[in-house]
Order: C-alpha cells, then sequence, then structure tokens
C-alpha cells in the first residue's frame, strides 16, 4: 500500500540535510510525499527560501507563515504558538501515515506536539546529539521522546538515545544525510565557484558561521570577541547569515557594520546546498559555532575553529579546534589551524558523521516499518526488541 509520509523544512539549514531524503521519497513508488514549509523559509529578510525548494521542483503541499519578524525570546516562543494552531488544522486534515522531523530547530516543537496529539507517527534525524549552549539541546531531546523512529548522525548518539528508554528497534544508525551531497553532486570548481560569487578565492579566504547563543541571556554577548579577532584577520572574511532566532538581526546589522570598513568580504543571506559544499572545499578556514562547522567540514579536512559554549559536547572529529569567547584565544587557534603541522595531521582523517549513505538508510526503514498500533505504544521490554 503507498504510504503517505509528511516532510517538514523550516528553514535553509534542514531544507539542505532534507534534501536527498526528499528525493528519494518522492521517487519511490510506494510513497505518497507530503511536503509542509514554514518559519524562515516565507521569510524574505532570511531569504525567501522557499524559492529554492520551488526551484528544486518539490511540490510543497503546505506553506505556513509562523515567523514573527522579531529579534527576541518571546518572538521565538510566539512563533512556536502561531505554527502549533496551524499545524493542528493543516495536519488535522492531511492525516499522514508518518511525519520526518530534522534537528533541533525551536520550531519544531509545534508539528511534534501536534503530531502526537492527533497519533501521528513521527520520524527524528539527528537525535542524541549534544549542544549545551542552546535551546536546541533540549528541544532535540524533547522531539526525541515524542519520536517513533530515530536515525541518528554517530554510533554514540544512537546509544544516548536508547539510553533515553528508546526501544532499539526504533533506533537507526544513519549518519548525517547533508553528507550525501558530497557523494551524489558534482561540486563547483574554484573558477565556476568565483563566477558564480563574484569572488577571488585565489586569497586567503575565512568563511564565518556563526549563530546567536539561544541559552544565554545576552545571546550574542560571545560575539564581541568573534568580532574582536577579525578585525585582527587580514584576510578574505565571508559570512552566511545567521539562523532566525533571538539575536540574529543584531548579528546581521554587526556583520553590515565590519564589512562597511573596507574589509574584503561578503555577507550571503542564502547560499544553496551545492555552493555552500563547493565553499567548503575552497576556504582555508571556517571559523564560528555552527554545527555544520561540526558535522560537515571533516568531509573535507576543513580546519575549524569552534568558539564558545553552543556546541559544547558535540562529537568531534579531529579538524576542529575548540576555544573561549575570548579574541586572543580565538587568533591563537586561528595561528594553529593555519599551520602546516596542522594541516599535515588531518591527512586521510574521516568524518564521524556518516558516509554519504544517510537518505537511503532513512527511506529503506520509512518505506518498510510496520504501521501498526505499536508503532505508537512505546514500551521497553528486557530486550528491547520489536513486538512480534
Amino acid at each position: 500500500m503507498t504510504r503517505k509520509i509528511a516532510v517538514l523544512t523550516t528553514s535553509r539549514a534542514d531544507y539542505s540535510h532534507l534534501y536527498w531524503p526528499l528525493r528519494d521519497l518522492e521517487a519511490h513508488p510506494e510513497v505518497d510525499l507530503r511536503l509542509i514549509v514554514i518559519g524562515s523559509h516565507l521569510a524574505p529578510e532570511f531569504g525567501n527560501t522557499v524559492q529554492e525548494i520551488e526551484k528544486d521542483g518539490f511540490r510543497i503541499d503546505t506553506r505556513i507563515e509562523c515567523l514573527l519578524s522579531s529579534d527576541t525570546d518571546v518572538g521565538m516562543a510566539k512563533t512556536i504558538g502561531v505554527a502549533t494552531l496551524s499545524l493542528a488544522d493543516a495536519l488535522g486534515q492531511m492525516r499522514p501515515d508518518l511525519l520526518l522531523l530534522i534537528a533541533d530547530r525551536y520550531e519544531l516543537l509545534a508539528p511534534a506536539s501536534v503530531a502526537l496529539a492527533l497519533r501521528i507517527p513521527i520520524a527524528h534525524i539527528e537525535g542524541g546529539e549534544i549542544s549545551a549552549g542552546a535551546i536546541d539541546d533540549a528541544v532535540r531531546n524533547a522531539i526525541t521522546k515524542m519520536s517513533h523512529i530515530h536515525f541518528t548522525g554517530t554510533d554514540s548518539a544512537r546509544r544516548r538515545v536508547i539510553a533515553m528508554g528508546e526501544e532499539e528497534w526504533r533506533v537507526h544508525r544513519s549518519g548525517a544525510p547533508s553528507l550525501d551531497h558530497l557523494r551524489r553532486q558534482t561540486l563547483f570548481t574554484r573558477e565556476q565557484l568565483e563566477t558564480r560569487l563574484e569572488l577571488d578565492l585565489t586569497r586567503p579566504t575565512t568563511l564565518v558561521v556563526y549563530h546567536p547563543v539561544t541559552l544565554l541571556r545576552d545571546t550574542t554577548g560571545e560575539a564581541d570577541a568573534l568580532f574582536a579577532a577579525l578585525e585582527l584577520l587580514p584576510e578574505q572574511i565571508l559570512f552566511c547569515y545567521p539562523n532566525a532566532d533571538a539575536g540574529s538581526r543584531a548579528l546581521i546589522e554587526r556583520t553590515r557594520a565590519f564589512l562597511s570598513h573596507g574589509r574584503q568580504g561578503r555577507l550571503f543571506v542564502n547560499l544553496d546546498s551545492l555552493t555552500y559544499w563547493s565553499l567548503l572545499r575552497q576556504v582555508d578556514l571556517q571559523l564560528g559555532n555552527s554545527s555544520s562547522g561540526i558535522m560537515e567540514t571533516p568531509s573535507f579536512a576543513l580546519p575549524t575553529v569552534n568558539i564558545g559554549l553552543r556546541q559544547e559536547g558535540r562529537e568531534r572529529a579531529r579538524n576542529i579546534l575548540d576555544c573561549p569567547p575570548d579574541a586572543k584565544a580565538i587568533l591563537d587557534r586561528v595561528q594553529v589551524a593555519r599551520s602546516a603541522e596542522f594541516r599535515a595531521s588531518l591527512e586521510g582523517m574521516t568524518n564521524p558523521y556518516g558516509d554519504g549513505h544517510a537518505s537511503e538508510k532513512i527511506v529503506h526503514v520509512l518505506t518498510t516499518v510496520p504501521l501498526s498500533q505499536e508503532l505508537l505504544i512505546k514500551y521497553r521490554p528486557a530486550d528491547g526488541k520489536a513486538p512480534a
């Protein structure tokens, strides 16, 4: 029988991770794919990235405007409420057999809560991670406990989900689906990327991907050290827009002010996944506090300086150099990252988050897991196996 599988995306970040699962679900003869688009995808100030989804040819079944034009934590909380009200109607009418969610954006509390009330089984990608400096950590764990099928990026994340009381048969180590881009797409050459972005990438270049630290009362407080360090770096500096969190607008304005002082660099509102991955292959260093710096840069053995609290606890490859939010500490780690010795130490490294085959593993489980009452009723027998 055909399965109606709904997939929800909130932003450019999770869409790049969901691209290949969406492609494979769309192509599956026994799947009726329903795509729900919410949040910053529909916000012009964050690049109106729903257009990227449309350009890729996906049919969008439901669009939900829920992101408040706010730069506060109250705005974030109200966004969850608006999304919940709208999704109650949308999912109540759609009634999919499964709802696929990914990662840990705060907006995901809305579809998870609605699906739980409507008895719609939830499949969740990238549970079991730790990012102690952001509310994402609590969101991720809450969604794990509301979900019925789990796809983890690493073996340790799988063990962590099982330790939370989830039965072993529900928890699958798939790897991170964002890494499928590297295996299944041809990246732009340096020359193609230079033309596409109107940049000179023969120059030393640092890519900054930095977001508000949402667990701190001052979500941009750690950014002082970042910008103080950037003032002393001579190379070309490229910035990606921060997530739509409390403090993001302040970071955007600070970035624009930094670049307005004659610095060589650019601020990108949105980079599609292929362009972003191609850029990771060409730059000399990534600097910031993004999960991309932890999960994706290892595939290129790209030296990455991770700043501050936000990614505290997340599993790391050896290309990651951690430092506190202190300008001198950042500059010291940048110097290490630039050294020939450190770069040589990265030769032959592997990415702990997977091998580029995540989507096929995810889609296989989604299309074969029994859609019985037992999927909704969670208990943990001594052997952790699925009920007969």
